[in-house]
């Protein structure tokens, strides 16, 4: 079984890769960001993805959106700190397979990388009862935010290098992107969320999980 860590912590990842291999799991490839690794999924074709949420760049959550949305056939699990159930049915509903707890023992991480590799779900039992109470009985609940008025992945990933302090002339660089398109996806930031200050922006990021400021 071939797996692909994703972290920005280079000792998480010293961690996570001792433990994997301990018990005769084979650690392919490293990555500090989303991009990175959506790159090494690419490349080297992993069973199973260990996939940080709050990353620098691209943030867990839109790397396994479009990780999944292209290579389906790899698992991605959710590696987090945080039992927040936003970012539970978040990572679920962008295609995680997994959602783990970073606490979590050595035996629970190799028990969920095994589960997702043959087709299951796994979710760390400490957060067992968050996912129950925030969906179970709620089968036709509403989205929170209006259907026109959601991010779309660009603007996610422009917005995220906005809070993480990029200039729009950097943002274009980094996403091989025109400066008037840059200019145009702010724009559409601005108009939907409603906020215009840097500040503003970046609160909103970090409230939606989209970078690791703050935390």
């Amino acid at each position: 079984m071939k797996i692909v860590l994703a972290d920005d912590h280079r000792l998480m990842r010293e961690g996570l890769r001792a433990l994997l291999e301990k018990d005769g799991l084979t650690v392919v490839g490293e990555a500090v960001n989303g991009r990175e690794a959506i790159a090494l999924a690419r490349s080297l074709r992993p069973d199973v993805v260990l996939m940080d949420i709050s990353m620098p760049e691209l943030n867990g959550i839109d790397a396994t959106r479009a990780l999944t949305a292209e290579l389906p056939q790899i698992r991605v699990i959710a590696l987090s700190m945080n039992s927040d159930r936003r970012y539970v049915r978040a990572m679920f509903e962008a295609g995680a397979a997994g959602y783990l707890l970073k606490s979590a023992a050595s035996g629970e991480l190799v028990r969920a990388v095994r589960a997702v590799a043959q087709g299951q779900k796994y979710v760390s039992p400490a957060i067992a009862d968050v996912i129950i109470e925030g969906w179970v009985g709620q089968p036709h609940a509403q989205p929170t935010v209006p259907a026109d008025r959601t991010l779309t992945s660009r603007e996610r990933e422009v917005l995220q290098l906005l809070a993480e302090g990029c200039s729009s002339k950097e943002i274009a660089s980094r996403l091989d992107i025109a400066l008037p398109t840059v200019e145009t996806h702010r724009r559409q930031i601005t108009a939907k969320t409603g906020l215009r200050s840097i500040a503003e922006l970046t609160k909103f990021a970090i409230r939606e999980g989209l970078t690791t400021l703050g935390n």
